[in-house]
């Protein structure tokens, strides 16, 4: 699998090569990219369009993600930020190798 991700320091597209990063890495890209616009994984991404227009978050679609997930990391949660105004979401992953990392994915 080859994943890519934007460098925070560069905001340059760099390839991810450690496994457990890349795991979390395709995370943070399913969580900002809408259900139904990948043409591979049409089951994968967040109905944000369905959410916005029906004033109803996408709480189901946030656990979905998190099961799919789940098996490449020792323990992983994905929690809705209450007082973003734009959806955002807490990562909190503890790798197989017992490295933990959290970060928050603004969509």
């Amino acid at each position: 699998m080859r994943t890519y991700g934007v460098d925070p320091n560069t905001g340059q597209w760099v390839k991810v090569t450690q496994t457990s990063y890349i795991w979390l890495a395709t995370l943070a890209q399913t969580l900002r990219l809408n259900q139904g616009e990948s043409p591979i994984y049409g089951n994968y991404g967040i109905p944000a369009e369905q959410s916005v227009m029906t004033q109803i978050a996408p709480d189901a679609a946030i656990n979905r993600t998190q099961s799919q997930y789940a098996p490449y990391f020792a323990k992983l949660t994905v929690v809705k930020d209450q007082a973003a105004t734009q959806p955002t979401y807490y990562v909190n992953a503890i790798f197989q190798n017992g490295t933990t990392i959290q970060t928050t994915v603004a969509t």
